[in-house]
């Protein structure tokens, strides 16, 4: 999940809600859409402020560990789909930024705390990727998990950030067979290609559970999100989907997951594997992952080094209103 970390107060019960919360919840419970201009919790909008942004931001940080493979793709083919894929990222974010916007906050805003240190990113682009069978892990795995958690979230309550999820799992579906294409080039290569393949698994394969969150016990403030359809599928449910529906593929490609204790459960109707640690995944989230650094630190270059940018478009949209207002004048 793209929000690993979006905590919300405990659940109100209908003794507690105000006549208008009530009314709110019912249109919730009804399967209603909310849009900008209706009222809801203050509550509601900041969860919606934090869950999006924070989707946002991990959109535009996840073209950092593939855009510097662009120039290095082993062909002019691979090279453009990269390219394409990159760019569809940089999208996903401007569609999120514009849904958060609707809930009255500005995107300087939103990336002034994302500079600061004040509002997340997903743990997972806080790994490296050492060589080109890590592209297509990311594509597979992370793009996979990603997907497995934006799919529900095409029926989220709020109607800004439900309608952007349509078009954005589209393109991620995409993303992810191009990964996958990528991972059987290589398992059914080389036995050194194999091998690189391999590697990649090994150390992808927990970060990317990790981004769903932490398991269910342990994330007791998911509940009134859940309430409100904020979020829709549980932590735990998204990961034993996601390992239900990643361990066969790579069984397909001749791959080892990296789980000693993995197996199928026939009474349960899935497999049972071991929890990341995450301890690792906390300190990663504090900022003391391998590239937790290096990933913020180019985003606020990128920022400042655009500044004369979005200072010439400021200055232009000034003269342009400028020279209009003028000739309403002369006309009068």
């Amino acid at each position: 999940m793209y929000a690993q970390m979006v905590t919300t107060d405990a659940v109100k019960s209908a003794g507690e809600m105000s006549p208008e919360e009530r009314a709110f919840q019912e249109r919730i419970d009804r399967g209603e859409r909310i849009e900008p201009k209706e009222w809801m919790p203050d509550a509601y909008r900041k969860t919606l402020i934090r869950q999006i942004g924070q989707h946002a931001h991990s959109e535009i940080v996840g073209q950092l560990p593939e855009g510097n493979w662009i120039t290095r793709a082993p062909t002019l083919e691979r090279k453009a789909i990269l390219l394409a894929k990159v760019q569809d990222e940089a999208g996903h974010g401007l569609y999120l930024y514009s849904a958060a916007e609707t809930l009255g906050v500005s995107r300087d805003e939103l990336l002034e705390k994302l500079h600061t240190g004040r509002m997340k990113y997903s743990s997972i682009f806080n790994y490296p990727t050492l060589n080109w069978a890590d592209i297509g892990a990311v594509g597979w795995l992370v793009d996979g998990a990603a997907i497995m958690n934006q799919v529900p979230l095409q029926k989220t309550s709020y109607g800004p950030y439900s309608r952007a999820m349509v078009r954005i799992c589209k393109e991620e579906s995409f993303h992810q067979r191009q990964g996958y294409d990528i991972m059987m080039k290589m398992s059914f290569g080389t036995p050194e290609q194999k091998a690189m393949a391999q590697d990649a698994l090994n150390r992808f394969w927990y970060p990317s559970l990790m981004m769903f969150g932490p398991s269910d016990k342990d994330s007791v403030h998911s509940a009134q999100s859940m309430a409100w359809k904020i979020k829709i599928n549980t932590n735990d449910e998204l990961r034993q989907k996601f390992v239900d529906q990643t361990v066969p593929q790579a069984e397909y490609l001749g791959l080892t997951v990296p789980d000693e204790h993995l197996k199928w459960n026939e009474e349960k109707g899935g497999y049972d594997y071991s929890q990341p640690d995450w301890d690792e995944f906390f300190d990663v989230l504090a900022g003391n992952g391998p590239c937790n650094k290096e990933r913020l630190g180019a985003r606020v270059k990128a920022w400042e080094d655009g500044a004369w940018f979005r200072d010439a478009l400021t200055a232009h949209a000034e003269k342009t209103a400028r020279r209009r207002a003028a000739s309403r004048v002369a006309a009068e």
